[in-house]
C-alpha cells in the first residue's frame, strides 16, 4: 500500500486574472474555514476537502463506518481542518448536538485509540482533533443548552475508562523518547483541557486529570535539559495551572506532589525555566528602553528639562508574564526545597551558548503566554561587568519586580506587582532564604530598574557595590515607597512592602545580623510616606484606613529604636536613627496631633487612630527629651543653626538621661497566608491567566506545518 500523499490543492478561475494579496488572503481564510478546495461558480458546485466530507458525515444522524467499514482509520490519515470542525461544532444548537451525539462519543474514543498507533500521522492528527473536539463542545456549553459535557464528549457510562485511556496515552507520548513535536502537541492538547473554561475549577473533566495524574511525566521533561529547552515553558505553566484546580475545596494531588519533591535535578529545571522566562522579559523591557532613551522623543524631552519625563515613561511597555509568576509562587509557597533554587548560582544567561540558528519570531501575547524559544534563552541576560559573571532566579525575579512594580496603574501590572510583593513576603517568611539573603559570602550586583524621576538622576550600572542579597531587596521596597505616593495610592502594595521590610528586621535582630545597608534611605522614605498620608488625610481616608499603614510604619522606627543596637551595623548608624527622628520631629508632631484628634472624637477611625497615638510614645519621647538639650546648646554656644555632627554630640552625651518605654510583640507578625486572605486574588489571577492561555493556544499553536514536515513520510 503506497503511503498517503498529503498535498495543497489551488483551484483558480481562468481569465479572471490576479487578485490582491489581501483579497486572496481573505478568500483562502473563508474557503478554509468552509473546507473548500475550489470556489463555486454558476456551473460547478463547490469542491471540498475529503476531510470535510467525512466531518459532515460525523454531523450527520447515522454511524459513518456502517457504509465505510475504514472509515475511522481513514479519517486519521486526514490532515485535520481545525477550523472547519469546530466552526461545525460551534453552528448546531444544543438539540442538535445531542442527536449526534453517539457520533461525537465515537469520534472521541477513535481520537484516543489513534493514540497509540504506531504512525505519528495518525496520533498528530488524532491529538489535533481532539483539541478541536473539546474546545468545540466546551463553547456550546457557554450558552444554556443545557448539556453534561462529559456525556457529550465521552458518554457518562464510557468517560472514567475514556479518560484512563486519554491520559495513560499522553503520559507515555511525554514520557517516550520519540518526537518532540508530539510531545509539544500533548502538552498543547492538555492545556486546552485545562482552559476550555475561564474558572478552572468549574472544569469537571479535570476530575480524571487529577486522579490519572501527569505529574512524573512534567518532572520527566524539566529535569531532562533537551526535554526542558523544548517543552519547559509549557510543562510550568501547565502545572501552575493544575495546581490551583478547586486547591481550596478538596484535596489536590499536584499540591501534594509539588509539595514533596526534593529532586534536585528537577527543582533546579523548574528554576531555570522560571529564570529564563522572567529574564526575556528583562531584556524585552531594556530593549525598549534604549530604543525609547534613544529616539527622538527622548531628544526632545532632554531639551525641555525633562517636563514629560513620567508620559515618555509610560510608553515603555512590555507584556507581564503572570502565568510564569504563578509558577514561581507556587513552587516557593509550596516547596522548601526549592528556596535553593532561588539562590543557585549559575553563568548569566547569554554567556554560556550562542545560538546556531536564528531564533524564530514568537508572536506577542497578552500576559506573556508565549514562551520564549529555546534559542532565546542563550542571549537574554547580559552582565553587568566583565567580573560578574554569575546570577541566580532571586536576582532575575529582583529585576523583573523592579520594572512591573514600576506602573501600577494597569491592572495587569497591578496583579503581577502584588504577587511579586506576595512571592517576596514568603521568601522573607523563610528561615533558609534568610541565611542566603544576608550571607556576606554572597555579594552581587543587582541592576534594579528605577522609575524615571526629575529630582534624580539615573544611577551608572557601573557604581552599583556588591552587596548581599538582602540589600536589593530592601533597595526595591525602598523604591516602592518613594515612586507610588499618588491620587490613586495603592494601599494594598504599601501594607505588603512594609510587611516584607518588617519581616527581615525580625530576622535580623532575632539572628543579630549587623547588615551594612543605608537605612537612612529608609527612614526617609518612610518619613515623606507619613507626610503623603497625613497631607492627603481626607481624600485618602475616604477609600482607606491610613492608620492601618501609619501604624505599620511607626512600628518599624520602634523596632529600631527598641533593638537597632543588636542589628545596626555600627554605634553611629543608631545615633543617625536619633538625629533623623528629630530632624523630622515636626512630621512626627503633625502625626501626633491628627491621630489625637481622632482618637478623641467618636468617629469609625478612634480605635484605629488611638493605637497610633500609644505607639508614639517613644518617638515622642525622643524628641521631647533631646530637642531641648540641642536649643540650649545652640543657646550656649551662640550658634543659629547645628551642624549634624553638633546634634550627634548633643545626642550621644544625652542618651544616659532618656527613658523609654518597652513595647511588647515588635518583632511578632502574622505568617503568610492563601487560604484565608489571599483566595480571591488568586482565583481571579487563574482566571485571567487561563484565559489568555486559551487565547494564545487558539491562534498560535496547533499550526500543521511544523509537523506534517516532520512526519511527511510514513513507513
Amino acid at each position: 500500500m503506497e503511503p498517503p500523499c498529503f498535498l495543497l490543492v489551488t483551484w483558480c478561475e481562468a481569465g479572471k486574472g490576479t487578485c490582491s494579496q489581501t483579497n486572496s488572503l481573505t478568500m483562502a481564510q473563508v474557503e478554509k474555514r468552509g473546507g473548500l478546495l475550489r470556489k463555486s461558480s454558476a456551473s460547478k458546485k463547490p469542491l471540498k476537502e475529503k476531510v470535510v466530507l467525512m466531518y459532515d458525515e460525523i454531523f450527520m444522524t447515522e454511524d459513518p463506518s456502517k457504509c465505510s467499514p475504514r472509515f475511522w482509520e481513514e479519517l486519521f490519515l486526514m490532515k485535520v481542518n481545525l477550523d472547519y470542525l469546530e466552526g461545525k461544532l460551534e453552528s448546531l444548537d444544543g438539540e442538535e448536538l445531542m442527536k449526534i451525539k453517539d457520533n461525537i462519543n465515537c469520534l472521541f474514543q477513535h481520537c484516543i485509540q489513534a493514540l497509540g498507533e504506531e504512525h505519528p500521522i495518525r496520533v498528530v492528527n488524532a491529538l489535533q482533533t481532539l483539541c478541536a473536539l473539546i474546545r468545540g463542545v466546551h463553547q456550546k456549553n457557554k450558552s444554556t443548552s443545557g448539556f453534561d459535557i462529559i456525556n457529550m464528549l465521552m458518554g457518562f457510562d464510557k468517560a472514567e475508562l475514556c479518560m484512563k485511556n486519554l491520559m495513560e496515552s499522553l503520559d507515555s507520548l511525554l514520557c517516550a523518547e520519540g518526537s518532540e513535536s508530539l510531545k509539544s502537541l500533548c502538552l498543547k492538547l492538555l492545556l486546552c483541557l485545562v482552559t476550555v473554561t475561564d474558572n478552572i475549577s468549574q472544569n469537571t473533566i479535570l476530575e480524571y486529570v487529577m486522579i490519572n495524574s501527569i505529574f512524573e511525566a512534567i518532572l520527566q521533561i524539566l529535569s531532562h535539559p533537551p526535554s526542558r529547552r523544548e517543552h519547559g515553558y509549557d510543562a510550568v505553566v501547565l502545572l501552575a495551572l493544575l495546581v490551583n484546580y478547586r486547591k481550596y475545596e478538596s484535596v489536590n494531588p499536584y499540591i501534594v506532589k509539588l509539595s514533596i519533591v526534593d529532586d534536585e535535578a528537577t527543582l533546579n529545571g523548574m528554576g531555570l525555566v522560571i529564570a529564563q522566562a522572567l529574564s526575556e522579559y528583562n531584556r524585552q523591557y531594556k530593549d525598549k528602553e534604549e530604543e525609547h532613551q534613544s529616539g527622538f522623543f527622548s531628544a526632545l524631552t532632554n531639551m525641555v528639562g525633562n517636563m514629560f519625563i513620567a508620559d515618555a515613561h509610560e510608553k515603555i511597555s512590555v507584556q507581564t508574564n503572570e502565568a510564569i509568576l504563578l509558577a514561581l509562587y507556587e513552587a516557593v509557597h509550596l516547596n522548601r526545597n526549592f528556596i535553593t533554587v532561588l539562590a543557585q548560582s549559575h553563568p548569566e544567561i547569554g554567556l554560556v551558548t550562542t545560538p546556531v540558528s536564528p531564533a524564530p519570531t514568537t508572536p506577542a501575547t497578552p500576559l506573556g503566554t508565549t514562551p520564549p524559544s529555546s534559542d532565546v534563552i542563550s542571549s537574554v541576560e547580559l552582565p553587568l561587568d566583565a567580573d560578574v559573571q554569575t546570577s541566580n532566579l532571586l536576582i532575575t525575579f529582583l529585576k523583573y519586580s523592579s520594572i512591573v512594580m514600576q506602573d501600577t496603574k494597569d491592572e495587569h501590572r497591578l496583579h503581577s506587582g502584588k504577587l511579586c510583593l506576595i512571592i517576596l513576603t514568603c521568601i522573607a517568611e523563610d528561615q533558609y532564604a534568610n541565611a542566603f539573603l544576608h550571607d556576606d559570602n554572597m555579594n552581587f550586583r543587582v541592576n534594579l530598574h528605577k522609575m524615571p524621576m526629575r529630582h534624580r538622576k539615573k544611577a551608572a550600572d557601573k557604581n552599583l557595590p556588591c552587596r548581599p542579597l538582602v540589600c536589593a531587596v530592601l533597595d526595591l521596597m525602598v523604591e516602592f515607597i518613594v515612586t507610588h505616593m499618588m491620587k490613586e495610592f495603592p494601599m494594598d502594595l504599601y501594607v505588603r512592602c512594609i510587611q516584607v521590610v518588617h519581616k527581615l528586621l525580625c530576622y535580623q535582630k532575632k539572628c543579630r545580623v549587623r547588615l551594612h545597608y543605608t537605612w537612612r534611605e529608609l527612614w526617609s522614605a518612610l518619613i515623606n510616606l507619613l507626610k503623603f498620608l497625613m497631607s492627603n488625610e481626607t481624600v485618602l481616608l475616604a477609600k482607606h484606613n491610613i492608620f492601618t499603614l501609619a501604624l505599620m510604619i511607626v512600628n518599624l522606627f520602634n523596632m529600631f529604636i527598641t533593638y537597632g543596637d543588636t542589628f545596626l551595623p555600627t554605634p553611629s548608624s543608631y545615633d543617625e536613627l536619633y538625629y533623623e527622628i528629630i530632624r523630622m520631629h515636626q512630621s512626627f508632631d503633625n502625626l501626633y496631633s491628627m491621630v489625637l484628634r481622632l482618637s478623641t472624637n467618636a468617629g469609625q477611625w478612634k480605635e484605629a487612630a488611638s493605637k497610633v497615638t500609644h505607639a508614639l510614645v517613644n518617638i515622642r519621647a525622643i524628641i521631647n527629651h533631646f530637642n531641648p538639650k540641642i536649643e540650649s546648646y545652640a543657646a550656649v554656644n551662640h550658634i543659629s543653626q547645628l551642624s549634624e555632627e553638633q546634634v550627634l554630640e548633643v545626642v550621644r552625651a544625652n542618651y544616659d538621661t532618656l527613658t523609654l518605654k518597652l513595647q511588647d510583640g515588635l518583632d511578632q507578625y502574622e505568617r503568610y497566608s492563601e487560604q484565608h486572605k489571599e483566595a480571591a486574588f488568586f482565583k481571579e489571577l487563574v482566571r485571567s491567566i487561563s484565559t489568555n492561555v486559551r487565547r494564545n493556544l487558539a491562534f498560535h499553536t496547533l499550526s500543521q506545518e511544523v509537523l506534517l514536515k516532520e512526519f511527511s513520510t510514513i513507513s
